[in-house]
């Protein structure tokens, strides 16, 4: 076993190199184990900056589970991470094939059964203060140090404050840059405190920072990496103020040169409706048409009446008040009071887990419009694909959205989005009413008049089949690609490389 510190001194000897290299740390990536956005980010894009001709790896705890999916994991070696109180064993697992090499690191403090999240966060913040380190312990049992360390949100943050701290000493990383993607800015990794100092990483003594976020991962992340990079050009100018920055702004405000927004893009081989399995019919822009059996299938699935001409909107969702999902009660039942017939022709299906008091009243609307309401309260994936198939509008009332993949999912099916103007909703949603080339819908406010407001606008819309066909049209024709988001990722990398050389 290795006995050699994460940050051995002593300057490594220049090197020729055929391409550049990137380790990319998350906490979760799809297919291995998929949780949230995080997750769809760290599965597609690695492989597409890797087709573009970077080497990059992608490293992911061992998380519970992953044994169980079936995966052949081969056991690449075992290492020592080396603290003040000794040393700490680690394992390191990869698989056979694939075009992008990926590392499962498990440890004393991966438990073999816990799951990517868990409600403990001290637990979590030794978990992955723990792997940040031992992936960096790995590039040099490898002898591979990478040009770029691009790490995700407060999980993998401390891999960027332990290589500031030590790669001017002249270590293996003295030409690493780093890029720290915010996926989501108010998770800042609370509970962390204790497993940052027992890993050797003190607080920060800086008056850049408040009190209270000097010991925490994500912003020591933010105050220490070379690059900031959030997930749509919207959310990065958000998180500058008050009401998104998560009383980061200040410092946020003063790193905004190294600040920047890369819209997330999508999976279309994933997301396709000429070749989903999941849909009754499949479709494309060229036969539009053959989408309707997807809708009267989705209204007889779920034991509404089978009718084209009603407006059938949609939510697919966590039930977290971040999505804004509390709004929709208040904002139907507006809908409905002292309405005109119009405003009574639409049925709702809604998909979504989470908060209890939330999925609590979702299921209450069942009860309060018996013949219009229908709601599944599970994550149910091959459902997701038959309500975006099938539905003619996704609500997505967010009160902030970082980026956002369900509405680019639904204009790539043919659901018409309508969303809050907020981050990467505003980004990739074009307004009926403010743009010749419009996709969709959108409100201002989070509140349920406004929402209210927004869905009337959407039935009125739709009783002119011609005007909502062209809507569907050029939502299907966007280009979501990651194609033009890892190009963007790739040159920004290479600017990190010669400005650290």
């Amino acid at each position: 076993m290795s006995r050699s510190s994460v940050f051995a001194p002593g300057v490594s000897k220049p090197r020729m190199r055929s391409a550049l290299r990137v380790l990319f740390l998350a906490a979760e990536a799809d297919p291995f184990l998929k949780v949230g956005g995080l997750g769809d980010v760290a599965g597609s894009l690695p492989p597409v900056i890797r087709r573009l001709g970077a080497d990059i790896r992608l490293a992911l705890p061992l998380h519970g589970g992953l044994r169980s999916k079936g995966f052949a994991l081969q056991l690449l070696c075992k290492l020592e991470l080396s603290i003040a109180s000794g040393a700490l064993p680690l394992e390191v697992y990869t698989l056979d094939g694939g075009e992008l090499p990926v590392y499962f690191i498990a440890g004393e403090f991966i438990a073999p059964d816990a799951p990517v999240y868990t409600s403990d966060p001290q637990a979590d913040g030794f978990k992955y203060t723990f792997f940040s380190l031992a992936a960096l312990e790995l590039c040099r049992y490898l002898n591979w140090p990478p040009d770029v360390l691009h790490v995700n949100d407060w999980h993998t943050a401390p891999a960027i404050y332990a290589l500031s701290r030590n790669r001017a000493k002249g270590s293996f990383f003295a030409e690493t840059g780093s890029v720290l993607g915010l996926n989501n800015l108010p998770y800042l990794g609370h509970g962390a405190e204790n497993a940052l100092a027992f890993f050797g990483l003190p607080a920060a003594k800086t008056e850049s920072l408040p009190d209270w976020a000097r010991q925490l991962p994500l912003p020591l992340g933010i105050l220490t990496a070379d690059r900031l990079v959030a997930v749509s050009p919207g959310y990065a100018a958000e998180i500058l103020t008050p009401e998104f920055g998560a009383g980061l702004q200040g410092l946020l405000q003063s790193r905004r040169d190294r600040l920047t927004g890369i819209l997330n893009g999508l999976d279309l081989q994933l997301w396709n409706p000429q070749t989903d399995p999941h849909l009754r019919q499949p479709y494309s822009p060229a036969d539009l048409s053959l989408r309707q059996a997807n809708k009267a299938a989705l209204q007889m699935e779920m034991g509404l009446q089978v009718d084209a001409r009603r407006l059938l909107l949609a939510i697919v969702s966590r039930m977290d008040y971040q999505k804004g999902i509390d709004l929709l009660p208040e904002a139907l039942r507006r809908l409905v009071e002292r309405a005109e017939e119009l405003d009574r022709n639409w049925q709702i299906v809604i998909l979504g887990a989470g908060d209890p008091l939330l999925e609590a009243a979702m299921h209450r609307l069942e009860v309060d419009f018996p013949h219009q309401a229908r709601v599944v309260t599970r994550f149910d994936l091959a459902l997701s694909h038959r309500i975006y198939a099938g539905a003619d509008l996704l609500l997505i009332p967010s009160r902030y959205e970082p980026c956002g993949m369900t509405q680019m999912i639904a204009m790539r099916y043919g659901c018409v989005p309508l969303a809050r103007a907020t981050g990467g909703l505003r980004d990739t949603v074009r307004d009926i009413q403010q743009s010749a080339d419009s996709t969709g819908f959108l409100f201002k406010q989070a509140a349920p008049p406004d929402l209210t407001g927004a869905v009337k606008r959407a039935l009125r819309v739709y009783q002119n089949q011609a005007v909502w066909r062209a809507l569907q049209l050029r939502g299907m024709r966007q280009d979501f690609s990651w194609q033009h988001s890892a190009q963007e990722y790739l040159k920004l990398y290479q600017e990190l490389r010669d400005g650290r050389r």
